[in-house]
């Protein structure tokens, strides 16, 4: 990464040594800090040229935030950055071309995501500026997940994480900091008050700006003032901030005043909510350039020579504005996710699954999974846990990371009890080169995290055109058909989780594909969410072999359980033990069933369905999901676009209502043997006669016997 000294290239060629308390070095400085200041005032005014002239649509200006630039000068290569849209001329001092904002105005296929984010929505991997976010308020627990993997690498990075005022009061940016505090994170929180979210004024209704007057510290950071109209002030100022950071390895809050100087973006009219006077006003008392300037001028710069130097910067904007106009379009991307390795695509399957040497001791799916997981953080020490309860004594609440916090210290984590945090960190880990396993506590909760799922860890590789990957992996325990659940603890959301582009979705059904996808979500690179049904954690009829490092299962290709030409039976997860049962019923009367298990909903295997289907021409979907919109509906809709014959087809689902506690009711609302052997009755033209319930005889009981809670591993029966 280039340490970038003129933002233009061709220097800035004057003295202002008695303006700087910082001696000659912040001389150099001051002369840097003006280009990039000056630079950004005028990209802005050619970008809204090009708006004005139909070349491009949306124009988001950085006039009056300026002097946010200062932090350039005290921040080095081992620094990361996660900035906010208007941060044009700290972008430009960080060493992103003026050439660049313009083709992201204009979406050419040179922009940094070739012409897929809005203006000013930059991002520059080389330079450890992160993508910018839209969702705004999305970056600060990114900002903290960097800060984590950075924080013990060379020269003491520091994170900027800068928002506006009304993104200051979002859930996320509260959470941020709160973790921050927590962990002592590296983070320079960095909030550019303009006094506007868009048209609603923030005065008084801020964290640092309360109903009763100004706040001194927040969650036991002190707040830390500056202002943005004053720019050398503020230069000296964001360098003891920054230094301040490097020598304590703890978050700091900032809060720097400026004035928006322009309209929120060019579809906004501020003449509708800021007077003619408030107006006039800013732009005369408020700019920070003209500050700057002044100042300059006013160290016995020579006015004429100044006017040349900017007229040449002038020229070299325009010229570089000229240059992204003669761009081509980008060509269109059809497919979020990123390619998976060449090596990985062609690595045949291995699970263990039915077969292993006499005696030798076979993996639950429980013990399974915990092994993968301890073998790649001993393989790998960027690879980390967090989650809530996963710390020893405990491990997790179905036991899955027992031990391996004692194993592993400070590798494997408890979390906050917030989601958001979970998966946001995660993603700023996985950012900096981390290999982080978030986990969520139930599948139930994953929508309190939906925001980083989707917006986020989904778009990353395609809004930066491949520039960054999220390497990062989710864990979420799903389903029903245990006892002590309800609406809360039973819910999968695959169809959810399915409907983001970008994410692998894997739900296996048994031990070996549970480490082999596992496995695959490592090696990928990839964002996987992974749902690991509750009902199969610890069944010893879906146990594995135990060479475990090498189960592989590739993203996207279904397990053939059985092999028939009657009937096509699909399904996934927790659903696979029991349709099982019903296909070797379905043997029995003489089906002969094509018995496939997605394995994953996020790529799946349409090939093999619709083969299977066409084959057979009756298809059967199963899955715990509700009805409407759940992911056997594009299974059904994929087999009647592609089938060149006609094929009849059936859902067996949860109706559209929520799993009930009552363990009866609740084995009712779920898919059962009972719809499902008639739904497949129908389809085969089937006669289905159900015997009467056994009665016991006289002296004997019939025990059903169901363990008292979710996380029972084993019920013992005893005599009374």
């Amino acid at each position: 990464m280039r340490r970038v000294d003129s933002v233009t290239g061709i220097g800035v060629g004057f003295g202002v040594g008695s303006l700087s308390p910082l001696g000659p070095q912040g001389s150099a400085m001051i002369q840097n800090l003006y280009e990039a200041m000056f630079t950004a005032r005028v990209v802005d005014q050619v970008e809204m040229e090009l708006v004005n002239r139909g070349e491009a649509f949306f124009h988001v200006g950085g006039a009056g935030h300026e002097a946010s630039a200062v932090l350039a000068a005290h921040l080095g290569p081992q620094d990361w950055l996660h900035l906010h849209y208007r941060d044009k001329a700290l972008m430009l001092a960080r060493g992103v071309s003026a050439e660049m904002f313009f083709h992201s105005a204009l979406c050419t296929a040179d922009s940094h995501s070739a012409g897929r984010q809005m203006s000013a929505h930059l991002s520059a991997p080389d330079l450890h500026l992160l993508s910018l976010v839209g969702p705004v308020g999305n970056n600060a627990l990114q900002a903290v997940g960097v800060a984590l993997e950075v924080r013990n690498r060379p020269g003491a990075p520091v994170v900027v994480c800068s928002v506006g005022d009304g993104t200051s009061q979002q859930g996320e940016f509260l959470e941020a900091v709160s973790e921050a505090v927590r962990s002592r994170a590296p983070v320079l929180f960095w909030i550019e008050d303009n006094g506007l979210a868009i048209s609603t004024h923030t005065r008084g209704a801020t964290l640092y700006d309360l109903p009763g007057g100004p706040a001194s510290d927040f969650l036991g950071l002190p707040i830390h003032r500056l202002d943005g109209r004053d720019p050398l002030a503020c230069l000296q100022a964001a360098g003891e901030l920054v230094e301040s950071i490097r020598r304590s390895r703890g978050p700091v809050l900032a809060v720097f005043r400026a004035e928006r100087l322009t309209h929120h973006t060019n579809a906004d009219d501020e003449r509708v909510y800021r007077s003619e006077a408030e107006r006039r006003e800013v732009r005369t008392a408020a700019d920070p350039v003209l500050a700057l300037r002044a100042s300059v001028l006013a160290s016995g710069v020579v006015a004429e020579e100044l006017d040349a130097l900017e007229s040449r910067w002038v020229l070299h904007v325009r010229a570089a504005a000229e240059r992204a106009l003669r761009s081509p379009n980008p060509k269109v991307n059809l497919d979020a996710r990123a390619p998976l390795p060449a090596e990985l695509a062609a690595r045949p399957e291995q699970t263990g699954f039915g077969g292993a040497a006499a005696g030798a001791h076979r993996a639950t799916m429980l013990e399974a999974m915990r092994e993968v997981l301890r073998l790649r953080l001993q393989g790998d020490t960027r690879v980390t846990l967090s989650g809530q309860d996963l710390e020893d004594p405990k491990g997790d609440v179905f036991g899955l990371t027992r031990g391996l916090s004692t194993a592993f210290p400070g590798r494997v984590r408890n979390s906050p009890l917030a989601e958001s945090t979970i998966a946001g960190v995660g993603i700023g880990r996985a950012l900096a080169g981390g290999r982080p396993v978030s986990c969520i506590q139930f599948a139930d909760f994953l929508p309190i995290a939906f925001n980083q799922i989707a917006s986020e860890m989904g778009s990353m590789f395609w809004r930066s055109a491949g520039g960054w990957r999220v390497p990062m992996i989710l864990l979420a325990p799903c389903g029903g058909y245990r006892p002590g659940l309800g609406p809360f603890h039973a819910q999968t959301f695959e169809s959810l989780l399915a409907h983001v582009p970008g994410i692998d979705v894997a739900i296996p059904s048994n031990a070996g594909d549970a480490a082999g996808l596992l496995n695959a979500a490592f090696e990928s690179g990839r964002p996987t969410v992974f749902l690991y049904p509750k009902v199969c954690l610890n069944d010893p009829a879906l146990a594995t072999s135990g060479d475990l490092a090498g189960h592989w299962v590739q993203p996207g290709v279904a397990r053939r359980i059985r092999t028939g030409n009657d009937l096509t039976v699909v399904t996934w997860g927790g659903t696979v033990p029991l349709l099982s049962r019903v296909v070797e019923w379905l043997h029995a009367a003489g089906v002969q069933v094509d018995f496939l298990d997605l394995r994953t909903v996020s790529p799946w295997d349409a090939a093999a369905v619709v083969e299977s289907a066409e084959r057979t021409g009756r298809l059967l979907v199963v899955h715990e999901d509700n009805l409407t919109c759940g992911f056997g509906a594009e299974v059904l809709a994929t087999v009647m676009e592609r089938s060149s014959r006609s094929v009849r087809a059936r859902r067996v689902t949860r109706p559209d209502t929520y799993v009930p506690c009552n363990y009866v009711n609740q084995l009712e609302v779920l898919p059962g043997i009972r719809r499902i052997l008639e739904a497949a009755s129908e389809l085969c033209e089937l006669e289905l006669s159900w015997a009467a319930e056994a009665v016991a005889e006289a002296g004997t009981f019939l025990l059903e016997a169901v363990g008292s809670s979710p996380a029972d591993q084993t019920v013992a029966v005893v005599e009374w």
